[in-house]
């Protein structure tokens, strides 16, 4: 059975997903209404994938920060510069999706269940996913008790002395990889929700309900180029680095970005052409290597805009208190993506819920989500490399041979 499957599971995904999304739309198109059962695939992937999110923040996390090598002032320093990109990302993807509207020309039908969410001001909103049990919001997927409780760990695990801290770090690797094997399984399996999905919406309604996804694509696409505007503003005024010779030294960190989808696999080669363009070791180590655990601004956009699509779509008025918390959930959540395939997909379904979205609509984003998770991952590397750079300030390191160095016994 494996060498029958083999040629299939060779192919990149995305070929697989792209494979499905054809294969549905004519399946939808020639059988019609018939295929409303093909859904099945794509609500048990939500589930599953609804129920591995909460377990797999919370490890990513612990994990980040016993392998994260931060100190002194630098670590200050970086706390800020991540938080204020990833803010500044949520800020621009809920901008555009707000001046856009990319959603509001579809005519999804609205759950019953939305008409009587009770309204809550924010602080109420935050007050209740303060969690009063260990278990408690991992079972309800409340993804702020989530990160508190992963933050509480991971600094008091790192307190602990050599012996226990490896102990304890060996035990959470190897939870974290037993995980990512089942999210491995889970992922397999989208190009199938893919093609149930779209069979069963062609199949209801013809094309109607894709035509907000151009849209949403095309918002998605003007926010992320937005994001990259602003980290060579913020490159050129906040560094010795010029943005043209940063792009064209940083191409294929970019590509690889890109053609991997995941900032994890391009964490060597970011590093690796961050001193080749002359930054200083820690400068570079700090954004490549320990800013890819916490910094995936593109992330946190691509799952603000997604919600507020939803949103539209279902022609749901999402409150301002409701758009504080998806700013809120997306930055914990972002957190908790590194090394997470599919980050945006898992760590969604955690927003969904924090607002009270239906998670069973993100099935309509999968289509799309395979090109998607690409561009917002090269904005992740790209925040990296920002970080990076403001972390090497606005003087260049002189390196000197040492037929240069003045002889100290002279002097």
């Amino acid at each position: 059975m494996s060498n029958l499957l083999s040629p299939w599971t060779r192919l990149p995904l995305y070929t697989r997903i792209l494979i499905g999304l054809v294969l549905g739309v004519l399946v939808g198109v020639l059988f019609g209404p018939a295929v409303g059962s093909f859904e099945v695939p794509a609500k048990l992937v939500l589930r599953v994938l609804a129920a591995l999110a909460p377990p797999i923040v919370l490890i990513a996390i612990v994990r980040a920060l016993l392998t994260a090598d931060v100190r002194g002032g630098a670590a200050g320093k970086m706390g800020v510069l991540l938080v204020l990109n990833t803010l500044v990302a949520i800020g621009v993807g809920l901008l555009v999706a707000n001046v856009l509207e990319p959603g509001v020309s579809s005519n999804l039908v609205k759950p019953a269940a939305l008409p009587n969410l009770p309204k809550v001001d924010v602080i109420t909103q935050l007050f209740e996913n303060i969690p009063d049990s260990l278990l408690r919001p991992i079972v309800e997927n409340k993804v702020i008790g989530v990160v508190m409780i992963a933050v509480a760990v991971g600094i008091a695990g790192r307190s602990l002395v050599h012996e226990r801290r490896a102990a304890l770090l060996l035990g959470v690797e190897t939870a974290f990889d037993v995980v990512l094997k089942i999210l491995h399984w889970v992922i397999a399996l989208v190009p199938f929700a893919v093609f149930g999905k779209v069979a069963a919406i062609i199949g209801k309604g013809g094309f109607a309900d894709f035509k907000p996804l151009l849209a949403f694509v095309i918002a998605v696409l003007c926010a992320l180029l937005l994001q990259g505007v602003y980290y060579l503003v913020r490159i050129r005024f906040g560094s010795w680095l010029r943005p043209i010779p940063l792009l064209r030294g940083m191409w294929d960190a970019f590509v690889m970005a890109f053609s991997t989808a995941s900032s994890t696999a391009t964490m060597p080669v970011t590093y690796d052409r961050l001193r080749k363009l002359g930054l200083r070791d820690r400068s570079a180590s700090l954004g490549a290597l320990v800013g890819s655990n916490f910094n995936n601004d593109g992330t946190a956009l691509y799952e603000a805009m997604s919600a507020l699509f939803i949103a539209q779509m279902l022609g749901h008025q999402l409150s301002l208190a409701d758009q504080v918390l998806i700013v809120l959930t997306s930055v914990v959540a972002s957190v908790g993506a590194a090394g997470i395939p599919e980050a945006g997909l898992v760590t969604m379904t955690l927003v969904f819920t924090a607002v009270r979205l239906p998670t069973e609509y993100i099935a309509l984003l999968l289509t799309v989500d395979w090109f998607l998770d690409r561009c917002r991952t090269t904005i992740n590397v790209m925040g990296d490399v920002n970080v990076a750079c403001l972390l090497d300030g606005k003087t260049r390191e002189i390196v000197r041979s040492d037929a240069d160095v003045e002889d100290p016994a002279v002097t």
